[in-house]
Protein backbone atom coordinates (compact mmCIF):
# COMPACT_ATOMS: atom_id res chain seq x y z
CA UNK A 1 0.00 0.00 0.00
CA UNK A 2 1.41 3.24 -1.08
CA UNK A 3 1.10 6.50 0.48
CA UNK A 4 -0.28 9.30 -2.66
CA UNK A 5 1.48 11.92 -3.23
CA UNK A 6 5.02 11.38 -1.34
CA UNK A 7 8.46 11.08 -2.93
CA UNK A 8 9.19 7.80 -4.32
CA UNK A 9 12.06 5.56 -2.21
CA UNK A 10 13.54 4.85 -4.96
CA UNK A 11 13.85 6.33 -8.81
CA UNK A 12 15.56 4.10 -11.75
CA UNK A 13 16.25 6.24 -14.88
CA UNK A 14 17.64 5.00 -18.20
CA UNK A 15 20.00 2.89 -15.90
CA UNK A 16 22.67 0.76 -17.80
CA UNK A 17 25.35 -1.06 -15.87
CA UNK A 18 28.31 -3.50 -17.22
CA UNK A 19 30.57 -6.13 -16.36
CA UNK A 20 34.26 -6.77 -17.77
CA UNK A 21 34.78 -10.37 -19.40
CA UNK A 22 37.60 -11.38 -20.16
CA UNK A 23 38.60 -8.17 -21.09
CA UNK A 24 35.35 -7.57 -22.74
CA UNK A 25 32.16 -5.51 -21.43
CA UNK A 26 29.34 -7.46 -20.43
CA UNK A 27 25.49 -5.71 -20.25
CA UNK A 28 23.77 -6.57 -17.30
CA UNK A 29 21.47 -4.21 -16.90
CA UNK A 30 19.62 -2.13 -19.87
CA UNK A 31 17.67 0.75 -19.84
CA UNK A 32 16.32 -0.01 -16.38
CA UNK A 33 13.49 2.52 -15.29
CA UNK A 34 11.72 2.03 -11.83
CA UNK A 35 10.30 4.08 -8.86
CA UNK A 36 9.57 2.50 -5.51
CA UNK A 37 7.40 4.45 -3.35
CA UNK A 38 6.58 4.45 0.41
CA UNK A 39 4.89 1.25 1.61
CA UNK A 40 4.84 -0.74 -1.32
CA UNK A 41 6.47 -4.12 -1.78
CA UNK A 42 7.78 -4.56 -5.15
CA UNK A 43 8.87 -8.41 -6.24
CA UNK A 44 11.78 -8.69 -8.70
CA UNK A 45 11.83 -11.99 -10.75
CA UNK A 46 13.55 -13.60 -13.55
CA UNK A 47 15.80 -16.37 -14.53
CA UNK A 48 18.91 -16.70 -12.95
CA UNK A 49 21.54 -14.03 -14.67
CA UNK A 50 18.93 -12.03 -15.80
CA UNK A 51 20.15 -9.19 -13.70
CA UNK A 52 18.55 -9.19 -10.44
CA UNK A 53 20.95 -9.10 -7.64
CA UNK A 54 23.10 -6.68 -9.32
CA UNK A 55 19.76 -4.06 -9.57
CA UNK A 56 19.21 -5.14 -5.94
CA UNK A 57 22.82 -4.31 -5.00
CA UNK A 58 22.45 -1.11 -6.99
CA UNK A 59 19.16 0.03 -5.24
CA UNK A 60 21.28 -0.44 -2.05
CA UNK A 61 24.91 1.65 -2.72
CA UNK A 62 26.89 -1.54 -2.57
CA UNK A 63 27.92 -1.06 -6.29
CA UNK A 64 27.95 2.14 -8.01
CA UNK A 65 26.03 3.09 -11.23
CA UNK A 66 27.62 3.40 -14.28
CA UNK A 67 25.24 4.88 -16.58
CA UNK A 68 21.79 6.65 -15.93
CA UNK A 69 20.01 7.83 -12.55
CA UNK A 70 19.84 5.72 -9.47
CA UNK A 71 18.15 7.53 -6.65
CA UNK A 72 17.45 6.53 -3.36
CA UNK A 73 16.00 8.87 -0.38
CA UNK A 74 16.12 11.86 -2.75
CA UNK A 75 20.00 11.30 -3.37
CA UNK A 76 21.69 10.46 -6.34
CA UNK A 77 23.86 7.67 -5.88
CA UNK A 78 25.83 7.82 -9.44
CA UNK A 79 29.50 9.87 -8.56
CA UNK A 80 27.96 10.05 -4.75
CA UNK A 81 31.05 10.63 -2.14
CA UNK A 82 31.64 7.47 0.24
CA UNK A 83 30.41 9.57 3.70
CA UNK A 84 26.89 10.50 2.12
CA UNK A 85 26.61 6.57 0.72
CA UNK A 86 27.75 5.65 4.28
CA UNK A 87 24.41 7.95 5.55
CA UNK A 88 22.28 6.47 3.02
CA UNK A 89 23.30 2.65 3.52
CA UNK A 90 22.55 3.72 7.23
CA UNK A 91 19.00 3.63 6.20
CA UNK A 92 18.62 0.56 4.24
CA UNK A 93 18.35 -3.27 5.48
CA UNK A 94 19.83 -5.92 3.77
CA UNK A 95 18.70 -9.70 3.57
CA UNK A 96 21.43 -11.50 1.73
CA UNK A 97 21.34 -15.28 0.00
CA UNK A 98 24.29 -16.17 1.79
CA UNK A 99 23.05 -14.93 5.47
CA UNK A 100 26.46 -13.10 5.66
CA UNK A 101 26.64 -14.16 9.54
CA UNK A 102 29.87 -13.26 11.64
CA UNK A 103 31.01 -17.19 12.78
CA UNK A 104 32.37 -15.92 15.66
CA UNK A 105 28.90 -14.11 17.35
CA UNK A 106 25.67 -15.48 18.38
CA UNK A 107 22.71 -15.07 17.08
CA UNK A 108 21.95 -12.00 19.55
CA UNK A 109 25.33 -10.43 18.48
CA UNK A 110 24.94 -10.71 14.90
CA UNK A 111 21.79 -8.82 15.05
CA UNK A 112 23.00 -6.10 17.54
CA UNK A 113 25.28 -5.97 14.02
CA UNK A 114 22.18 -3.72 12.77
CA UNK A 115 22.40 -1.34 15.23
CA UNK A 116 25.59 -0.62 16.35
CA UNK A 117 26.23 1.21 12.99
CA UNK A 118 23.36 3.89 14.11
CA UNK A 119 24.75 6.29 16.49
CA UNK A 120 21.08 6.74 17.70
CA UNK A 121 21.02 3.18 19.07
CA UNK A 122 24.64 3.73 19.95
CA UNK A 123 23.68 6.53 22.82
CA UNK A 124 20.72 4.23 23.82
CA UNK A 125 23.64 1.30 25.53
CA UNK A 126 24.28 -1.79 25.23
CA UNK A 127 20.90 -3.16 27.04
CA UNK A 128 19.06 -0.92 24.98
CA UNK A 129 20.15 -2.62 22.13
CA UNK A 130 20.12 -6.37 23.66
CA UNK A 131 16.31 -5.53 24.31
CA UNK A 132 15.28 -4.75 20.86
CA UNK A 133 17.73 -7.27 19.09
CA UNK A 134 15.72 -10.29 21.81
CA UNK A 135 12.75 -8.70 20.58
CA UNK A 136 13.61 -9.49 17.10
CA UNK A 137 14.48 -12.76 16.79
CA UNK A 138 11.44 -13.63 19.08
CA UNK A 139 9.42 -12.18 16.27
CA UNK A 140 11.48 -14.55 13.67
CA UNK A 141 10.82 -17.60 16.16
CA UNK A 142 14.71 -17.33 17.40
CA UNK A 143 14.06 -16.41 20.96
CA UNK A 144 15.18 -19.77 22.53
CA UNK A 145 18.48 -19.35 20.66
CA UNK A 146 19.66 -15.74 21.26
CA UNK A 147 23.28 -16.93 22.45
CA UNK A 148 23.57 -20.04 20.03
CA UNK A 149 26.51 -19.04 17.33
CA UNK A 150 25.68 -19.86 13.92
CA UNK A 151 27.58 -23.19 13.72
CA UNK A 152 24.48 -24.50 16.17
CA UNK A 153 21.87 -23.14 14.00
CA UNK A 154 20.15 -24.56 10.93
CA UNK A 155 20.36 -23.05 7.58
CA UNK A 156 16.80 -21.91 8.19
CA UNK A 157 17.73 -20.34 11.34
CA UNK A 158 20.73 -18.82 10.31
CA UNK A 159 18.07 -17.08 7.46
CA UNK A 160 16.12 -16.25 9.88
CA UNK A 161 18.77 -14.35 12.21
CA UNK A 162 19.77 -12.32 8.91
CA UNK A 163 16.00 -11.16 8.80
CA UNK A 164 15.76 -10.01 11.79
CA UNK A 165 19.28 -8.30 11.55
CA UNK A 166 17.86 -6.53 8.39
CA UNK A 167 14.77 -5.20 10.45
CA UNK A 168 15.74 -4.55 14.05
CA UNK A 169 16.31 -0.90 13.36
CA UNK A 170 13.31 -0.50 11.43
CA UNK A 171 14.58 0.33 7.85
CA UNK A 172 13.45 3.22 5.50
CA UNK A 173 13.95 0.41 2.81
CA UNK A 174 14.19 -3.14 2.74
CA UNK A 175 16.25 -4.98 -0.18
CA UNK A 176 16.01 -8.87 0.45
CA UNK A 177 17.52 -11.37 -2.27
CA UNK A 178 15.87 -14.71 -1.80
CA UNK A 179 14.58 -14.15 2.17
CA UNK A 180 12.73 -17.45 1.97
CA UNK A 181 14.87 -19.57 -0.41
CA UNK A 182 15.96 -21.73 3.17
CA UNK A 183 13.03 -21.90 5.45
CA UNK A 184 9.59 -24.01 5.15
CA UNK A 185 6.30 -22.91 4.21
CA UNK A 186 5.04 -21.68 7.49
CA UNK A 187 8.42 -20.01 8.19
CA UNK A 188 8.30 -17.96 5.24
CA UNK A 189 4.98 -16.90 5.77
CA UNK A 190 5.80 -15.54 8.89
CA UNK A 191 8.57 -13.58 7.45
CA UNK A 192 6.84 -12.03 4.40
CA UNK A 193 4.15 -11.25 7.31
CA UNK A 194 6.71 -8.91 8.97
CA UNK A 195 7.55 -7.46 5.36
CA UNK A 196 3.86 -6.47 5.18
CA UNK A 197 3.63 -4.64 9.27
CA UNK A 198 7.40 -2.84 7.82
CA UNK A 199 5.29 -1.61 5.07
CA UNK A 200 2.00 -0.74 6.31
CA UNK A 201 2.61 0.20 9.90
CA UNK A 202 5.92 2.44 9.28
CA UNK A 203 5.57 3.03 5.47
CA UNK A 204 9.05 1.60 4.41
CA UNK A 205 9.98 0.29 0.54
CA UNK A 206 10.46 -3.08 0.12
CA UNK A 207 12.29 -4.67 -2.87
CA UNK A 208 12.38 -8.36 -3.00
CA UNK A 209 13.83 -10.87 -5.43
CA UNK A 210 12.37 -14.27 -4.97
CA UNK A 211 12.11 -17.59 -7.32
CA UNK A 212 8.95 -18.32 -4.31
CA UNK A 213 5.47 -18.39 -5.68
CA UNK A 214 3.83 -18.65 -2.21
CA UNK A 215 5.04 -15.27 -1.50
CA UNK A 216 4.03 -13.56 -4.53
CA UNK A 217 0.61 -12.78 -3.26
CA UNK A 218 2.36 -9.78 -0.82
CA UNK A 219 3.57 -7.60 -3.94
CA UNK A 220 2.39 -4.82 -5.33
CA UNK A 221 3.86 -5.18 -8.33
CA UNK A 222 5.61 -7.70 -9.66
CA UNK A 223 8.48 -6.18 -12.10
CA UNK A 224 10.32 -9.03 -14.31
CA UNK A 225 13.87 -8.77 -15.64
CA UNK A 226 14.83 -10.88 -18.65
CA UNK A 227 18.85 -10.51 -19.78
CA UNK A 228 19.05 -7.24 -17.93
CA UNK A 229 15.83 -5.49 -19.37
CA UNK A 230 12.53 -4.42 -17.21
CA UNK A 231 10.34 -6.80 -19.43
CA UNK A 232 6.70 -6.75 -17.77
CA UNK A 233 5.10 -4.89 -14.90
Amino acid sequence: MTTSGSQPLVEIRGLNHWFDEAGSPKQVLRNINLSVNPGEIVILTGPSGSGKTTLLTMVGALRAAQEGSLRIFGHELKDARNPELTQLRRQVGFIFQAHNLMPYLSALQNVRLGLEVLPAWLKQGRSAMDGRCQQGLEQVGLGHRLHYSPAKLSGGQKQRVAIARALVAGPKLLLADEPTAALDRESGRDVVDLFQRLAKEQQAGIVMVTHDNKVLDIADRIVALEAGALVES
